[in-house]
């Protein structure tokens, strides 16, 4: 079966194959930035509708993680942050870069199906669902910033100006990364319905083997598994540097971050490319 894209052009649609390699279509894109804002305060909206605390659910979830957390792991399982930084405060850095990347990528994965209908019935670029979700993500992420700000006072630190300088930088790889697994995961959603079964499993067990919970200098006695983390995982570098970066207690590993933002270069175009080849059968069979 011969495959079709279809463009649209100021006055009609016209179908052209499928380019040899990937091709996003910026003008349109542009065309489509109304439908892009409204698609992502939807999703803000909807997700606090009908609540009684509303948006400060997105504090509220990071912040009640890192009490338990804290309990189990740092003071019965005795793990700490590895450079005498408050686990607390060790913790909640990364609590905020993983919710981030692991609501990304469960609302990507999940935006094409969700929307089958509007696909179904109107043309539009199919890409703005899945980063809508990463744009709608930033504003629990800066919610759930606040109380780092408030925890980082009453612990005495103040944000090294070096992790202020590499913030852009990091929030980048995060949206890379995320959006690359979640184009990925959103077009196969498409097809195989078990992804919205297998993900939660998936991220659940991802956590554990991102440093989180604990310090990447752990598994300095393990250097294999440490490279493979670094390298598969690109949030593990974001992680590690957020921490150095912003917390002052140990240097920021700059060939981690480099390896990090080269990662997740490779996964978005890697989910991009696979979403472009797939994107005309969406309508069809979402």
């Amino acid at each position: 079966m011969r495959r079709y894209k279809q463009t649209k052009t100021a006055y009609d649609y016209t179908n052209e194959p499928p380019g040899r390699f990937i091709r996003v279509d910026w003008k349109e894109l542009w065309r489509y930035r109304d439908l892009f804002l409204v698609i992502a305060w939807r999703d803000i909206s909807i997700r606090y509708k009908q609540t009684a605390l509303g948006v400060i659910w997105a504090a509220l979830q990071p912040f009640v993680t890192m009490v338990i957390f804290t309990f189990i792991f740092n003071r019965v399982a005795k793990v700490g942050s590895g450079d005498d930084t408050p686990y607390p405060v060790f913790l909640y850095v990364g609590l905020l870069l993983w919710q981030y990347y692991s609501g990304t990528l469960t609302r990507a994965s999940e935006s094409l199906v969700m929307n089958a209908q509007m696909i179904q019935k109107i043309y539009f670029p199919r890409i703005i669902m899945p980063v809508a979700s990463a744009v709608a993500g930033l504003v629990d992420l800066a919610v759930a910033s606040l109380i780092l700000v408030a925890m980082m006072a009453v612990y005495g630190f103040a944000p090294h100006w070096q992790g202020i300088a590499i913030l852009p930088i990091l929030l980048l790889a995060s949206i890379c990364s995320s959006l690359g697994v979640g184009f990925f995961l959103s077009a196969l959603n498409v097809k195989y319905r078990d992804v919205r079964y297998a993900l939660p499993f998936v991220i659940q067990t991802l956590m554990y083997v991102t440093p989180v919970i604990y310090p990447v200098s752990m598994l300095n006695k393990y250097p294999v598994i440490k490279t493979l983390m670094l390298w598969l995982n690109p949030i593990s570098g974001v992680i590690s540097n957020a921490r150095a970066g912003l917390l002052g207690r140990s240097p920021i590993e700059w060939g981690v971050l480099g390896i990090s933002c080269l990662m997740s270069v490779v996964f978005l175009l890697i989910g991009l490319a696979y979403f472009k080849a797939t994107e005309a059968y969406f309508a069809d069979i979402v």
